[in-house]
């Protein structure tokens, strides 16, 4: 092993620039961290000093001459630009065909069979929709009513919303359960959330930490089950171990926001193991790119920035920090979907090369190939840039 720990920082969202199929997506012109960056001078420097600027022009963030990473970007070779499908690549799995998504609404079927088999008097909503003003929209006729909440977005999910004290979460997990089980086949979504809220009235109603996601499990021939198989260690911090359907990992670490994911992972790092620690980023997407804030989603990256050195001092000489994106959701773009994005790279560690140029990588399993390789393993896709760093 050329490392003994590698620590995979998925920075939710952050996109580094269109794909050439972009247009296809509808997503012309997405440039998520060029147009933040274009906002104004976004403060970045540990960043900067890794080699963000180096790897494109970035407005008010000039390449250096010697940054202490490496650094290139990678495309999504999969059929897709959402959550589950970004990180099933970086996990070595190529989608083919895309999670389905319903802009219209879930159809008929879908919706009076998980009536009948949730014993629910009907649902409210079916619509995409934010999750916070759905449950403003339709929260007090839920409670009054006792129907759930059912609404998606441009995601592959099918998420049930209901007061806590209307539907126990208990129940509300059951009902979502059931949900799982009916969206299989051309309905089989990428996930199903639970999202339970508290409060009295639609101005104060907000969610709860109760939320639960039930994702289709994925191929046993990726990334994470290969490392546990061989005996290491799979730590998981905040919604990784639900987008793999916890397979293959051997802890989860419960973090809700960028500062928790950010004190587990180094938490991590503290402690003793041997592997991979896998954390997300998750407020760059959810706060900031599904509701379009560019001022909020700078001062994000800006707070991400200054924590690095507690990262980067947590880390041994034989540990090993990627940091990559799943899929991009510039906020300067019209609606609140994802968009089909270039993911960056940046790979720093005390005895790994800093300042090499890791070019246009053709799919984000590159990391979890270079990974596998590091632990005497191999994946069915990607090419490893281990010997490079």
């Amino acid at each position: 092993m050329k490392f003994n720990r590698v620590c995979l920082m998925v920075l939710d969202s952050a996109g580094i620039g269109e794909m050439p199929d972009a247009g296809d997506w509808g997503d012309a012109g997405a440039d998520t961290l060029g147009n933040i960056l274009r906002s104004r001078k976004v403060e970045l420097p540990n960043l900067q000093r890794l080699g963000l600027g180096n790897i494109r022009e970035l407005s008010n963030l000039p390449a250096i001459d010697d940054p202490i990473g490496s650094f290139g970007k990678c495309a999504l070779m999969s059929n897709g630009k959402d959550t589950t499908t970004g990180h099933w690549e970086m996990a070595g799995i190529i989608l083919k065909k895309a999670f389905p998504t319903y802009p219209g609404g879930f159809p008929p079927q879908i919706v009076d069979e998980f009536v009948e088999q949730a014993k629910v008097p009907g649902i409210l909503g079916n619509v995409p929709a934010s999750g916070t003003e759905i449950i403003k929209e339709l929260g007090e006729e839920h409670v009054r009513t006792g129907k759930p909440i059912v609404y998606t977005s441009a995601d592959s999910v099918f998420q049930i919303a209901a007061h806590e004290e209307v539907i126990p979460v208990e129940r509300l997990y059951e009902m979502c359960q059931i949900a799982r089980k009916i969206l299989d086949g051309e309905h089989r979504v990428g996930r199903v959330i639970a999202r339970p809220f508290l409060g009295t009235v639609a101005d104060n109603f907000t969610r709860t930490e109760n939320r639960h996601d039930y994702a289709v499990p994925p191929p046993n021939e990726n990334l994470l089950p290969i490392l546990k198989d061989k005996g290491f260690d799979v730590v998981c911090i905040g919604k990784i171990a639900s987008i793999y359907d916890s397979v293959g990992v051997t802890e989860d670490l419960t973090a809700k926001n960028n500062e928790q994911t950010v004190d587990q992972t180094i938490n991590a790092l503290k402690a003793e193991s041997r592997g991979l620690i896998f954390s997300n980023l998750v407020d760059f997407d959810m706060l900031y790119g599904h509701r379009r804030d560019t001022a909020g989603y700078a001062a994000a990256l800006e707070r991400f920035d200054a924590r690095l050195p507690e990262i980067m001092s947590a880390m041994r000489e034989d540990d090993l920090l990627v940091m990559t994106a799943d899929h991009g959701n510039d906020p300067t773009q019209a609606g609140s979907d994802h968009t089909r994005e270039y993911a960056p790279l940046i790979v720093y560690g005390n005895s790994s090369l800093g300042g090499v140029d890791l070019g246009t990588r053709s799919s984000l399993a590159d990391i979890g190939q270079t990974i596998a390789e590091n632990f005497g393993a191999v994946l069915e896709a990607g090419e490893s840039f281990l010997n490079q760093i």
